[in-house]
């Protein structure tokens, strides 16, 4: 079926006016004005009314626990897998699925396999290699192989430091794996990213720093996450960001929650702070940590509570950049669109653009609302029945 979208103000994620976007199988065919159909054939034509609504692209969530994690308090802390309504109700149409602490129950064909269960359900899914610990376990047995040969891997991940749950890899040990994924991703035209868990240790990034002073790889090949986990931990890497490094925030559900009990930074303040700061807008990400576990330790590093990430943390996090820190939309989205996108070297993702993959929302352009979620071309949410033009006949 072919879908039109009339009168909504698209976001590409550049503001380019009210259009009507046209959708033919799973990709966006064209971005015009006024969009008429005259088909030498018989088809049928959806047209979806965007009148005050804001279409922007899908989201991207680039670390997502899909399999589940936690585990910190023992076997009853595990967390469940996510489910796909989890996702499409959240506006996500792609997703990075990754294991966390534990890489022994959860493993990576297990991981495979529910990256490939999502996608046969609609969205696109990739996953990193590993988990916490170093050296990566991988499917084939090198990270190189994994990068090239298995479609869905496009790095390794989460690899944990400067926490008392990694495995304290040494400089060398963390160099081989990352050189390693570099190189398998320049073989195979992926990114071949090192998706980096920062813990709330003194040594914040030094690992980081110390590959990117000690060798030639370039501080593009790396992912950190969690960079809003504490003001301390934040400030350095606003300066690792305005020299030119990645960051990657984690939203929360209930970020004054976690802002009072951890002194974590919200995405909207860090966002504003990254601009005041002249950072490169292709240079930040924003994602969930879905279904992974929300671990609370006192000052002994003693499991005491536990919280789930949830992907429509992601919806929360832009709403309070554009209403609480007045940021445009087309900025805060960037983080959930095209610079994933560029930065994980995702094909025709990221954007609105002619020829890109049909992962589309709809935002309530008052509330920014998720009202309608289309991942490759298929409609997964819609808060609205659409209208239906029956067909258009052969002259």
């Amino acid at each position: 079926m072919i879908k039109i979208i009339r009168n909504a103000n698209v976001y590409a994620p550049e503001f380019l006016g009210k259009k009507d976007v046209l959708i033919l199988g799973n990709k966006i065919a064209a971005i015009e004005e006024n969009i008429s159909v005259d088909m030498n054939g018989s088809v049928d034509v959806m047209e979806i009314d965007g009148t005050g609504k804001a279409l922007v692209p899908g989201f991207i969530d680039s670390h997502v626990h899909i399999l589940g994690g936690g585990g910190e308090g023992g076997y009853a802390t595990r967390t469940p897998e996510i489910k796909l309504t989890d996702l499409t109700t959240a506006g996500v149409t792609t997703v990075v699925g990754c294991l966390g602490t534990d890489g022994i129950s959860r493993d990576m064909v297990a991981l495979l396999a529910k990256a490939r269960g999502l996608e046969e359900e609609g969205i696109t899914t990739f996953i990193y290699a590993g988990s916490y610990r170093i050296p990566v376990k991988t499917i084939t047995g090198s990270i190189m192989k994994d990068i090239m040969v298995v479609d869905k891997i496009i790095g390794i991940g989460e690899v944990a430091i400067s926490d008392h749950r990694s495995s304290q890899p040494t400089f060398d040990e963390f160099c081989r794996d990352v050189s390693d994924a570099r190189v398998g991703g320049m073989l195979s035209g992926k990114a071949g990213i090192i998706n980096i868990h920062l813990g709330d240790g003194n040594r914040k990034i030094n690992l980081i720093k110390d590959v990117l002073k000690e060798t030639e790889i370039p501080m593009t090949q790396f992912l950190p996450t969690h960079v809003n986990r504490n003001e301390a931990l934040f400030e350095e890497c606003v300066t690792y960001a305005k020299e030119g490094g990645y960051v990657d925030f984690t939203g929360s559900e209930d970020p004054d929650f976690w802002e009072k009990l951890d002194n974590e930074v919200r995405f909207s303040k860090g966002l504003k702070r990254l601009l005041a700061e002249g950072v490169n807008i292709d240079n930040f990400t924003l994602s969930s940590d879905g279904q992974g576990s929300l671990p609370m330790f006192n000052a002994k590093k003693e499991f005491v509570g536990l919280d789930v990430g949830k992907p429509i943390c992601l919806i929360i996090g832009i709403k309070e950049c554009v209403f609480r820190e007045d940021i445009p939309l087309e900025i805060a989205l960037r983080a959930l669109t095209s610079n994933p996108a560029k930065i994980l070297k995702l094909k025709n993702k990221g954007r609105i653009e002619k020829g890109f993959d049909a992962d589309l929302n709809l935002l309530d352009e008052k509330t920014l609302d998720v009202d309608t979620v289309i991942a490759k071309g298929v409609m997964m949410v819609q808060d609205k029945q659409p209208v239906v033009f029956g067909t258009f006949e052969r002259k």
